[in-house]
């Protein structure tokens, strides 16, 4: 609680003096907006109601490429784990797919899937997919060498020894990968609206920049923190819960 008051004096402290700056210097709302004019913005688009609709679009391309790109992610990770001469030969291209930057692949998913909804689910895919295979063929590993000899002396085969003893050790690791996923998924939401989005708050900042309506683009920035701050404590709630559970062994 102290951290929370703490944290949130030092969020008012530095909205202040963002405030008193831009006063005092009279610097154009086109350059940087006071807070208050930010909120103000923000207030008229929930209220009139114009924000809801790209919020909700939004919310589902980041729902949806996370939930797809995790699972992917997830079973190529126990995969590649599992099967070393596999995870010899497929590592470089699954490395590929993080390092090619996802702006330049934009245009080519929208070749193949059209502009929409289609192509910025595939692009947050794509983004998601990285973290847990890494961190699930890492959280694997880290069963004790002891209890994977128990397991082998009590002649548990492979696939049991993988649900009851390697996935459950690595909970840890592979819930860290889905919370660093949920982040990069707004992000890459975000970014297929600003190649070929039409809705969402990717295509409405594009569209204020267009318009030149800075105090409308930093209340969109707000939104978009909000919301990953949002789905990052739903992710960190559910990761306690499994854990909590993993510390009793009741998911064994």
């Amino acid at each position: 609680m102290r951290r929370s008051i703490s944290s949130l004096v030092l969020l008012v402290c530095l909205l202040l003096f963002w405030e008193i700056t831009v006063r005092m210097f009279d610097v154009s709302a086109l350059v940087v907006p006071t807070p208050s004019n930010i909120l103000l913005v923000l207030w008229d688009g929930l209220i009139i109601g114009f924000l809801w609709h790209h919020i909700w679009i939004t919310s589902v391309e980041t729902l949806l490429g996370f939930v797809l790109g995790s699972s992917i992610g997830f079973i190529c990770g126990v995969i590649l784990g599992e099967i070393d001469k596999l995870r010899r030969l497929l590592w470089p291209y699954v490395l590929a797919t993080q390092v090619v930057p996802k702006l330049a692949l934009g245009p080519i998913f929208i070749v193949w899937f059209g502009f929409g909804m289609t192509s910025t689910v595939v692009i947050t895919a794509l983004i998601c997919f990285f973290p847990l295979v890494e961190n699930t063929m890492t959280g694997l590993q880290i069963a004790a060498p002891e209890k994977r000899e128990l397991f082998r002396m009590l002649g548990a085969g492979r696939w049991k020894t993988l649900v009851r003893l390697k996935i459950p050790a690595g909970l840890p690791t592979i819930m860290a990968g889905v919370r660093v996923s949920i982040v990069l998924a707004l992000v890459g939401a975000v970014v297929g609206e600003f190649i070929g989005g039409s809705e969402g708050l990717g295509a409405s900042i594009i569209a204020a920049q267009g318009m030149m309506d800075s105090p409308l683009m930093f209340a969109l920035f707000v939104l978009i923190t909000l919301m990953g701050i949002l789905f990052y404590q739903i992710i960190l709630l559910l990761e306690r819960r499994l854990l909590r559970n993993w510390s009793k062994g009741e998911i064994l």
